[in-house]
């Protein structure tokens, strides 16, 4: 294999809620494909998912020079498109370590621990309790 055609790749995982993506970060024009499918159609044209998923690369300035390419699992689109952007943060940081100091103070390299709370017996859902009847 030639130096020529080897193909530079970045890799990063992004976790929110329920949903992990997989994150692939390649020299290109700017195109985000997830599941095989354009970016902005998986994402329902909602801007701020795709401003989401945009954000790192947009934080650095790089949104022109490299694509993402993204398989993600679990969960609704909110929490896609934020682990999306999480992964994404990651991958950049390992294209350059000088790309870990901006992200970081955006914000897109910390993982988001809240997620749903669990069911308790004797209770409806995580809290709501069933309506007191006193006769």
């Amino acid at each position: 294999m030639t130096s020529s055609s080897k193909r530079v790749v970045y890799w990063g995982t992004g976790r929110r809620k329920t949903s992990v993506a997989r994150v692939r970060v390649v020299p290109g024009d700017g195109t985000i494909t997830i599941n095989d499918r354009p970016g902005d159609n998986y994402l329902n044209y909602n801007p701020s998912y795709l401003n989401a998923v945009r954000a790192p690369l947009d934080t650095l300035g790089l949104s022109k020079e490299y694509d993402i390419l993204v398989n993600v699992r679990g969960g609704g689109l909110t929490g896609q498109a934020d682990a999306i952007k999480q992964g994404a943060a990651r991958a950049l940081c390992e294209l350059s370590p000088d790309n870990r100091k901006p992200l970081k103070s955006e914000g897109h390299l910390s993982r988001d621990p809240r997620a749903k709370e669990r069911r308790k017996y004797g209770l409806k859902k995580a809290r709501k309790a069933p309506q007191f009847s006193k006769r």
